[in-house]
């Protein structure tokens, strides 16, 4: 059977630093590994993209093989299709699948009726490639992951829940601060507790985003209104005060970094001069879905039988 990374919680912690290490290795060699020589890799695309579609087509090629970039729209899913008959259908043509969509169930049920890789691209309940790429970037600014703190301020949306599960796994303590009412998903708040459990890391569900970022060393946030949630625009007046800014900033580690998944509503989230002033941070996070979605890829095709 393939291994998929549907799930941050697919990899083990052991296998997730394995392919972070390996991320770093890449960053300085981009085309030392031909892990996908002679493949082609399906990117199956719902909702627009910059940086999950440029860091996909180019990693995929990077390692020899052939990017197919398939939108949504113009694809018999799009006109109700069974997802088992594309997952069946797909994996007579691809050696792979990436796919960007609404639906967790969608991408798991790929998974379950294909025969071939199935990586989540992101989803409204996970971005796996991008928490992957953030635990990368976090390890190049501290050297480690274990004993951090990480606060997220900001949506209870795919980004928070993805991280509270990826800092519980890797050993970091996580804080999550929301409006009331917009808090992560009460299944990725279990998962991560287990994890937290094993690791003895502190989960934190709070609606204080000054108490979330105390003694932070990474503060991130990502967009009050996630794609899909554009008819929400009044939701943006229930979240005064979780903008980070300097004024936040300032109840977290004097060493903090701060992180954006992008694209970035400056002026809202975050603050422009706070942008501005973590930009270098911000844009090699960027940059690392490259090197770390390539590791990653390299991790599952070389084993495929495991």
């Amino acid at each position: 059977m393939p291994r998929h990374f549907v799930n941050f919680e697919d990899l083990t912690k052991d296998e997730i630093l394995q392919v972070i290490d390996y991320a770093e290795k890449l960053k300085k060699d981009p085309f030392s590994d031909q892990t996908l020589k002679n493949k082609s890799i399906g990117l199956i695309f719902m909702k627009p993209s910059t940086r999950t579609r440029l860091s996909f087509e180019v990693g995929v090629y990077q390692m020899g093989g052939q990017p197919v970039y398939i939108l949504g729209s113009s694809t018999q899913l799009s006109r109700g299709e069974d997802i088992k008959d594309t997952a069946r259908v797909m994996s007579r043509y691809l050696d792979g699948i990436v796919i960007r969509t609404f639906s967790h169930q969608e991408v798991e049920d790929l998974a379950k009726y294909g025969s071939i890789p199935v990586i989540n691209a992101l989803t409204d309940y996970q971005h796996p490639c991008q928490v992957l790429a953030d635990m990368m970037t976090i390890k190049e600014y501290f050297g480690k992951l274990e004993g951090l703190k990480l606060a997220y301020v900001g949506d209870g949306n795919n980004m928070a829940n993805t991280l509270m599960i990826g800092c519980a796994l890797l050993g970091l303590d996580v804080s999550v601060a929301t409006p009331p009412m917009y808090e992560p998903n009460s299944k990725a708040l279990q998962t991560a507790l287990e994890f937290a459990k094993e690791t003895g890391v502190n989960v934190e569900i709070t609606n204080d985003p000054k108490e979330a970022v105390k003694g932070a060393n990474i503060v991130y946030t990502d967009v009050w209104v996630s794609m899909g949630q554009e008819g929400e625009k009044d939701k943006k007046k229930l979240f005064e005060g979780f903008t980070v800014d300097d004024n936040l900033l300032s109840y977290a580690d004097k060493n903090a970094i701060v992180m954006h998944c992008l694209p970035a509503h400056k002026g809202e989230e975050i603050s422009e001069e706070t942008f501005e002033r973590f930009a270098d941070v911000i844009f090699n996070q960027a940059e690392n879905r490259l090197h770390a979605q390539k590791a990653l890829m390299s991790f599952l095709y070389k084993n495929l039988n495991s």
